[in-house]
């Protein structure tokens, strides 16, 4: 089946976020990439955030799965749950705050992908230092 990248894709993905949410509580879990946009899972440990960020030539959707938070986005500040979405315009400068006692478990899709299909990051350290270090790089289109 593989991951979609230099290749027509035919078939169906489904994922039950909720299940792969409770299978996985690394920080960010590519679970899907394709030519034009990816689908990734992510948890935020308590007192945990994304990290201020802007991603120049790439939007970003997130929709929440479980948790309490903050989504910080272009100097405004709202809070965010369980089935709230957020979208954040490429070149956005944006963060999003775990501010409750459990995980905040999202997913997002970038379009076009921003992380190396397949990209698994136990921890925010381990993706900054993944990111720093190049080894997070999304495909070439």
């Amino acid at each position: 089946m593989g991951n979609g990248i230099g290749g027509h894709q035919t078939a169906m993905h489904h994922f039950d976020i909720a299940a792969a949410a409770e299978q996985s509580a690394d920080f960010r879990r590519v679970l899907w990439t394709g030519e034009h946009a990816q689908l990734v899972i992510m948890t935020i440990p308590p007192a945990g955030e994304i990290g201020e960020e802007v991603h120049p030539d790439t939007d970003q959707v997130l929709s929440f799965v479980s948790g309490i938070g903050e989504a910080r986005v272009g100097g405004e500040t709202k809070p965010v749950t369980q089935g709230d979405l957020v979208v954040v315009p490429a070149g956005t400068r944006h963060n999003f705050v775990n501010t409750g006692p459990l995980p905040l478990v999202l997913y997002t899709v970038y379009a076009p992908p921003e992380h190396a299909p397949g990209t698994v990051h136990r921890t925010r350290e381990e993706a900054q230092e993944a990111e720093r270090s190049g080894l997070d790089q999304p495909p070439a289109s």
